[in-house]
């Protein structure tokens, strides 16, 4: 499904308690993203690979924090996680897509979880 072009959000909030990402969009939309989903779901070329397919499977982030958040241009933001991991961008297009299909995106990452002997 092609989502059309996604404008920078109108808020964004860092929800360290909950370890929540917030991003509220011009069309009224927001999404709140924990911080281990946008972890396993970064877009780096570490975790997303340079080919096609799923990309690496990340486990073991369930208690991840992010330390900061950084805007890059007028179209990303780069997540500084707390265990070292800081070279994804999320671009408002993939914040609003990992908004989206965040229940069929966490489903499919706990098959892959189980398949690979992981327990989450």
């Amino acid at each position: 499904m092609n989502v059309p072009p996604v404008q920078p959000p109108t808020e964004i909030k860092l929800r360290t308690e909950s370890r929540l990402l917030e991003v509220h969009f011009a069309d009224g939309s927001h999404v709140e993203l924990p911080f281990e989903y946008l972890r396993v779901f970064s877009p780096s070329a570490e975790v997303k690979g340079h080919g096609g397919g799923e990309g690496a499977l990340v486990t073991g982030k369930q208690n991840v924090g992010i330390r900061g958040v950084e805007p890059v241009g007028h179209y990303a933001l780069r997540l500084m996680f707390d265990d070292g991991h800081d070279t994804g961008l999320y671009t408002w297009k993939l914040l609003y897509e990992l908004g989206r299909d965040q229940q069929a995106n966490w489903k499919r990452y706990q098959e892959r979880c189980l398949a690979a002997g992981h327990r989450r």
